[in-house]
């Protein structure tokens, strides 16, 4: 694997290294990923540090010691933010040591451990095979899910994360806000939003140049023909009652992109 040239140029680290201390094995750990082409950098346990430095990282590795269950903190940090900006985790050291971080940490967030003594080749493939996953990932269509019910919307990601990028936002202001500097190719928007309604949203979004023609398909609870004729009035791409099982939504989607693609030919 090489790293992208433009990445490069930016300066910017793939791979953020946290330890306690930048030991012998931490240090050669550096220079093997660089070796690779994965620009890397060793951040000590400081919180400050540590804000400042993952915010850009696509990968942390965490090289534990016995110091792990010190800092519950910076465990609960760690946590966090694999969570909420979907970072790749990677633990290294003893069984002892990991069985103490998955107190905090699920294991859903850690893509994967090694016991110490490391076996370098072995991480070094396990790097190369998740920035590879990362980069096909971006490929992906991007759908972002406006819905003031959190659970459903990571009910709906789980579902869609295999296939597309997935992002959620539980106000249309925080919506709105994340498509000023992103962009989706889909907005899932839900009718019945408290505060500001799903029908205000759409049409905050069809009066600004940047996003009069992103695509918007209406999740609906209500499965009358008067609610779903008064929703089709506002001109949506589509609209999708929220009793949509998995396959059916998938099934939608897919077809959905499929003949955009075939449009755009």
């Amino acid at each position: 694997m090489t790293m992208d040239k433009d990445k490069e140029k930016s300066g910017k680290e793939s791979v953020v290294i946290i330890s306690a201390q930048e030991t012998f094995s931490v240090h050669g750990m550096e220079m093997k990923l660089a070796e690779i082409g994965c620009p890397s950098k060793y951040i000590p346990i400081d919180m400050k540090k540590l804000q400042n430095s993952t915010n850009n990282c696509e990968l942390i590795i965490y090289y534990m010691d016995e110091t792990v269950g010190d800092n519950p903190s910076f465990l609960v940090f760690l946590k966090d933010l694999c969570m909420e900006k979907e970072k790749n985790l990677i633990l290294i050291g003893k069984q002892e040591e990991y069985n103490e971080a998955i107190k905090t940490i699920p294991g859903k967030c850690i893509t994967a451990w090694f016991e110490r003594p490391l076996v370098m080749k072995k991480l070094l493939d396990t790097v190369t095979d998740q920035f590879s996953q990362m980069m096909e990932q971006k490929t992906r269509k991007v759908i972002l899910i406006v819905d003031d019910d959190v659970a459903y919307m990571q009910m709906i990601r789980d579902w869609l994360k295999d296939s597309y990028q997935v992002v959620m936002a539980n106000t249309g202001i925080k919506a709105i806000r994340w498509l000023t500097a992103n962009q989706a190719d889909l907005v899932l928007l839900d009718y019945q939003m408290p505060i500001t309604t799903g029908p205000q949203i759409f049409e905050m979004l069809k009066s600004d140049t940047e996003t009069d023609e992103l695509p918007i398909m209406f999740l609906t609870g209500q499965k009358s023909r008067e609610s779903v004729m008064t929703a089709m009035k506002l001109n949506p791409t589509d609209y999708i009652l929220k009793s949509i099982g998995k396959d059916a939504l998938r099934e939608k989607l897919d077809q959905y992109f499929a003949i955009q693609k075939a449009n755009a030919k």
